[in-house]
């Protein structure tokens, strides 16, 4: 197959994916987000990555958020939500995390395969994505991507559309959002 080839059948293992997810979580997770004092992104790896620009694009957008183990994130309290992205569920450095949260009080939200796993269970409430887990053995739901890739995908997406639904309940726009846009570059 040619690189062009691989492309379309990533787009329609991503269309194929919109369907699976469900839209009350989605608006769960956007009421959360608005509802709390500071929002709190984790994950690792490329899910992390996925994390680390829907922070951006909250703060673009005046939440207050933040990507945990950077220098400049402050105290989770109470009020706060944490979101973990993490395709498996089983991440030991996540599990930590949210055990942590948990005895805080703050609120845990989890953006996975498995909503059953352990970080699942810790959470508040969980957002379930299509994916394959790594280990392509396991599971049912096929891609001829490898690894996470196919969840790591469907997570920014999903991120930027809850961006998306975020802009439009707060009557925001693109130029209002420039404002925030780093200006040192």
């Amino acid at each position: 197959m040619q690189t062009s080839q691989y492309m379309a059948k990533i787009i329609q293992e991503l269309s194929r994916s919109v369907d699976l997810i469900a839209d009350e979580e989605a608006e769960q997770l956007v009421n959360r987000i608005l509802e709390a004092k500071k929002v709190f992104v984790a994950g690792a790896g490329r899910s992390g990555l996925m994390g680390k620009s829907f922070a951006m694009r909250m703060m673009h957008m005046g939440i207050d958020a933040y990507v945990l183990g950077e220098t400049v994130t402050p105290t989770f309290e109470k009020d706060d939500l944490l979101i973990l992205g993490t395709g498996s569920g089983e991440t030991k450095s996540l599990i930590s995390i949210a055990e942590k949260a948990t005895n805080i009080g703050g609120t845990i939200a989890t953006v996975t395969i498995s909503p059953e796993s352990t970080i699942g269970k810790l959470a508040d409430f969980s957002i379930k994505l299509p994916g394959s887990p790594k280990d392509q053995s396991e599971g049912d739901y096929q891609t001829i991507q490898p690894m996470g890739s196919l969840f790591e995908q469907t997570l920014l997406l999903f991120f930027d559309s809850v961006i998306l639904r975020i802009m439009d309940k707060k009557g925001l726009n693109t130029n209002k959002m420039y404002g925030r846009h780093a200006n040192l570059e």
